[in-house]
């Protein structure tokens, strides 16, 4: 514990501290996936008839925004957040068939505090619970903390989702706890749950990450040896033991 001149317990210090960068509008290129800076004209047919697919709505249901009946609606959905710093919005590519099959976002960037969150995620049908989905996650986290050097990385959703939840857990990040009341999104109440990661749990993150992506954690059918979970969650105890 670190004490001050009065004996008030304070925060330890943070060496060589300075100002983040924001993050800049460039490709994220993974071996399945690719997230460039959102566009209209590039991908907003492509993601339409994507989260078409989800003929119920249901990828809506906890986002402030759609479902979106017409391309059109859509299209003018997608200009007016498109190329923004912030939230800066990327279309996530599969690499083989070249489709723009989800959305996510860098959001609240503040480079002062070195604090991120990433939001606004959106999978269709056909990204849903896929590689490339996972690590669409990690190359956003990759940029974070390896590349513009942030301190912390945040997720926040609403409270009931609890498939957003459990994916924030599954992919290393921790509940901090829930904000009651926090918002109120298509009429209703919303309590926002908390999650975070710290630089000083990416190292450990990145080795668990870099270890399900490895082509050796799937055996011929394409079925993972070892889960994210498990991996994920013995990286942070190791850190924090």
């Amino acid at each position: 514990m670190h004490i001050n001149e009065n004996g008030q317990p304070i925060g330890a210090p943070v060496d060589n501290w300075s100002e983040r960068p924001l993050p800049p509008f460039t490709t994220l290129e993974g071996f399945f996936s690719r997230l460039e800076v959102l566009d209209s004209e590039k991908h907003a047919r492509d993601l339409f008839e994507a989260n078409s697919l989800d003929t119920r709505g249901k990828i809506w249901g906890y986002l402030p925004y759609g479902p979106y009946q017409s391309f059109d609606t859509y299209s003018d959905w997608v200009k007016t957040v498109a190329g923004k710093p912030d939230p800066m919005f990327y279309a996530i590519i599969d690499k083989v068939s070249n489709k723009a099959l989800g959305v996510a976002s860098y959001m609240r960037v503040n480079p002062l505090a070195g604090s991120i969150e990433v939001g606004h995620i959106n999978y269709s049908p056909a990204l849903q619970k896929s590689i490339i989905a996972t690590e669409a996650m990690y190359l956003m986290m990759r940029r974070t903390f390896s590349e513009l050097g942030y301190r912390r990385y945040e997720w926040k959703c609403n409270d009931l989702n609890e498939g957003s939840k459990s994916a924030a857990e599954r992919l290393g990040f921790t509940y901090e706890g829930t904000f009651r009341q926090s918002a109120v999104v298509k009429g209703r109440n919303r309590g926002t749950a908390w999650f975070s990661m710290l630089d000083s749990e990416w190292p450990a993150i990145d080795d668990a990450f870099k270890s399900w992506l490895s082509p050796t954690n799937f055996d011929e059918n394409g079925e993972q040896k070892a889960s994210l979970s498990k991996l994920t969650r013995d990286a942070l105890s190791n850190v924090t033991a």
